[in-house]
């Protein structure tokens, strides 16, 4: 029991360490997911391991009573990857929620072949690296951890203003505001950009922005609705 709970414990913190690398540098895999099928995939292992000891054997020299669980997880991720939608050229979503689907096959596989305290541990770290260690993470202060993506369609006058608005956006001051001072400075980060000619007098600027958590989404809308050329804004948390 002791060396189990060790090894699941390990796979969620090399988990961390992967999903972390992948969040820092601002990829689509991040923590939780990168936790969770590191959870499963070694529960998986241990079951698949134990499972031969306990219902193969010499008597049974030729049974592998892991071949139809394997099945398993494999048709389960076909319906795991029904969840993750792909929002725009850089954005995609639901790879936790793909995570959890397929790692739920994993338990279920678990609590069939009778390993009861190795489940029950299990979704005990599965929970904890959905819910409690990512926010334990923003609160160490990390700033490349305390962001949110926003997507912008910034339909503009066709004219050549269209670089000084991109680098207004890259260099936006913060607003006054409770708990922030005129001085502070934000770093919103383009992550993708597209340029698109609606007619002869209209350009629309499509924007994914990298944004730190202690700005709300209308401060972004009407900073950038200021803008006397700026024709419509159309603003989307991701």
């Amino acid at each position: 029991m002791i060396i189990m709970m060790i090894k699941l414990t390990l796979a969620l913190l090399f988990g961390l360490l992967i999903g972390l690398d992948r969040q820092m540098k601002q990829k689509q895999l991040g923590m939780r997911p990168s936790m969770v099928i590191c959870i499963a995939s070694c529960l998986l292992t241990i079951v698949s391991i134990e499972a031969f000891g306990k219902f193969g054997g010499e008597n049974h020299p030729n049974m592998d009573p892991m071949r139809l669980a394997a099945q398993i997880v494999s048709g389960v991720g076909f319906i795991g990857a029904g969840v993750i939608l792909r929002r725009s050229n850089e954005v995609i979503s639901g790879l936790t929620s793909a995570a959890l689907i397929w790692s739920a096959s994993a338990l279920g596989i678990a609590i069939g072949a009778g390993f009861y305290k190795e489940a029950a541990c299990g979704i005990l770290l599965l929970i904890a690296a959905v819910n409690l260690i990512p926010s334990l993470m923003k609160l160490l202060g990390w700033e490349k951890l305390n962001r949110y993506d926003v997507s912008l369609k910034v339909v503009v006058e066709s004219n050549s203003r269209m670089t000084e608005l991109i680098r207004h956006i890259q260099r936006i001051p913060a607003p006054v505001s409770e708990g922030r001072k005129s001085s502070d400075k934000a770093e919103f980060k383009i992550r993708h950009f597209k340029i698109k000619d609606l007619d002869s007098a209209r350009q629309r600027m499509d924007l994914v922005l990298s944004v730190p958590n202690h700005y709300y989404l209308s401060e972004i809308y009407y900073y950038i609705k200021e803008f006397d050329y700026v024709l419509s804004v159309e603003a989307e948390q991701l």
